[in-house]
């Protein structure tokens, strides 16, 4: 059946496959050691580190394996900070990063640092000049400016692992060099499909996301990069990431690397297609849709399109019962019920979305297929969460309390009675389910009506103010 999450972890390419196994035979000595086995391990983690800098396009002793691709972020930027500090203490990364580098970002800020999120448009892009302006220190200056005030690190992702958005990594890292300012590349969405843009101090990366075994990750540290490792530390790797090397799952990452580069051209000019496809036609079969995302400076593979009245949990179980693995950033599907922080940061609607990521070899009958279901699917959904027709027009000012209701009933409950105020009069809606901050306003702009805004209520939440227009 079709699985259609790729962008989470992708198959295991055949090319690692074998390695992983050639790898077990062949590399299971420590590779620090001088006897014969000990040789040949050497030999076979020294040819990984080879063929995964060329493909990276840095020095082999630039490059050094790590535990995970989070492990990597992590370590890059805890070691790129401390290797700062006398420049400063501020760490400047975009609005939509991966949660490793949030993550990384709010150790640093409890440490008594200071992080600064660049905003995105609705595109989901950061604008280069917003980024440039946010290296200088508070006096205007570049970021090497006085010790405590300067940047002593950026980061920006090459792509974005939600809704597949390239972002300007050569602009922003032209930025950087002019401040003086080391920019780390999460990698991990957009190393598959492509060499990383000239120009970043550092970069990270995770097999698994093209192909490879799960648990091992990249980091390239250029030469000349102030870096100071954090944390007990050991002689391999060159003390950054200490402990035995898992030596197949390395030879196996740095194999499949390669392969998937080398079918790189030809596959992503196919699945773009198939994903043009799916952009195009969902709207046109599922009412009140919203794809998001750039059009044309995206990933290949991946699209994510928010529906307007659903639940993303039963969606996306609706979608695995009918034999398709997509992922969602939906607070619906989320235990902590906030909506995804690169769709927040965004700006668009978060309620039912789900992420499609289509991996090498998919088939243009299986996303017939999915187009084939995924009407009958939402509509199933909508029409078990009773989104109803609206009541016909002619009434006052009316307040819903959708107080305790979580995404995406409050939206639900506004579409219910639009309908019944007159024309200019308004609907206000009082809701707590953080999702709604988000998805009201959303469906204003679908819906052709005007979003006033929201003030703080009295009982808990907010009131959300919306104006009838036709």
């Amino acid at each position: 059946m079709p699985y259609f999450d790729a962008a989470s972890a992708a198959p295991l390419h055949p090319v690692a496959r074998q390695a992983l196994l050639a790898a077990l035979d062949e590399g299971w000595a420590d590779p620090a050691r001088l006897h014969r086995e000990g040789r040949r391990a050497r030999l076979l983690l020294d040819a990984a580190r080879e063929a995964a800098a060329e493909t990276v396009g840095c020095r082999p002793d630039e490059l050094v394996f790590t535990p995970s691709g989070t492990h990597a972020v992590h370590s890059g930027v805890s070691g790129a900070l401390a290797g700062r500090r006398r420049v400063g203490d501020r760490l400047v990364v975009s609005a939509v990063e991966h949660s490793s580098v949030l993550h990384a970002g709010e150790a640093h800020a409890a440490a008594g640092g200071t992080v600064t999120e660049v905003p995105v448009g609705r595109t989901g892009a950061v604008d280069p000049e917003t980024f440039a302006a946010e290296l200088r220190g508070p006096d205007g200056g570049a970021g090497a400016g006085a010790a405590g005030s300067g940047v002593a690190l950026a980061c920006l992702q090459s792509a974005n692992h939600e809704v597949g958005t390239e972002q300007p990594v050569a602009e922003v890292a032209e930025a950087c060099r002019a401040a003086g300012v080391p920019l780390l590349v999460d990698a991990a969405q957009s190393l598959g499909w492509g060499p990383v843009p000239g120009g970043w101090s550092l970069l990270a990366a995770s097999a698994h996301k093209w192909g490879g075994p799960a648990g091992v990750g990249f980091l390239a540290v250029r030469k000349g990069v102030r870096f100071a490792p954090q944390g007990p530390s050991d002689e391999r790797e060159s003390g950054r990431a200490p402990g035995f090397e898992n030596l197949p799952a390395v030879v196996a990452a740095a194999a499949s690397l390669r392969a998937v580069r080398a079918e790189a051209a030809a596959e992503g000019a196919r699945l773009r297609a198939l994903v043009d496809r799916i952009r195009a036609r969902v709207p046109e079969l599922v009412p009140d849709v919203e794809v998001v995302g750039d059009p044309v400076r995206r990933l290949p593979h991946l699209v994510t399109f928010s529906c307007l009245y659903v639940d993303g949990e039963t969606l996306l179980s609706e979608l695995d019962r009918e034999g398709f693995s997509v992922s969602s950033g939906s607070s619906c599907t989320s235990s902590t019920l906030t909506p995804s922080h690169v769709l927040r940061a965004m700006g668009v609607l978060s309620e039912g979305n789900v992420r499609v990521s289509l991996p090498a070899g998919t088939t243009e009958a299986d996303v017939d297929r999915f187009l084939a279901v995924l009407p009958g699917v939402v509509s199933g959904v909508r029409d078990r969460l009773g989104t109803g027709a609206p009541v016909p027009d002619g009434g006052e000012d009316l307040v819903v309390d959708a107080l305790g209701k979580r995404c995406p009933l409050p939206v639900i409950e506004l579409a219910k009675v639009i309908g019944t105020v007159r024309v200019g009069g308004t609907v206000t809606v009082l809701a707590d389910d953080e999702a709604a901050r988000l998805d009201i306003p959303a469906w204003c702009e679908m819906r052709a009506q005007e979003y006033v805004g929201a003030t703080p209520s009295p009982r808990g939440g907010h009131a959300y103010v919306v104006r009838r227009l036709s």
